[in-house]
C-alpha cells in the first residue's frame, strides 16, 4: 500500500515560511496535518509516514497564494542541501 503525502508551503504573519503535512490516506481533519519549521523536521515526518507504508510515498508539492517565490526558493535550496548532507552521509558510511 502507498500513500500520497501533500506538501504545502505556507507562510506565517511574521513571513516566515513552513509545510504543512497531510497523508491523503487518513481522513481529513485538522489533527491529521503536521506542521513542519524547517527541512529536517520535513525529512523527519516524511520518513515516520513513510515506515507506515513501507516507505512508499509520494510527495504532492504545492504553496499557499500568499507565499512569495523568494519562500518557495528557500525551501527548494534548504531541501537540495539535505539531499546532498544525506547522499554525502550515505556514502561515508558504505566507504
Amino acid at each position: 500500500m502507498s500513500t500520497i503525502v501533500e506538501s504545502v508551503i505556507k507562510s506565517n504573519v511574521a513571513g516566515r515560511w513552513y509545510i504543512e503535512l497531510f497523508d491523503t490516506m487518513k481522513e481529513e481533519d485538522t489533527k491529521n496535518r503536521i506542521i513542519c519549521l524547517d527541512v529536517y523536521e520535513y525529512a523527519q515526518k516524511i520518513e515516520i509516514i513513510g515506515q507506515e507504508y513501507n516507505g512508499e510515498v509520494e510527495i504532492a508539492w504545492s504553496s499557499d497564494e500568499n507565499v512569495t517565490p523568494e519562500q518557495i526558493n528557500e525551501v527548494r535550496q534548504q531541501m537540495m542541501a539535505y539531499e546532498a548532507e544525506q547522499n554525502s552521509l550515505n556514502i561515508d558510511a558504505n566507504q
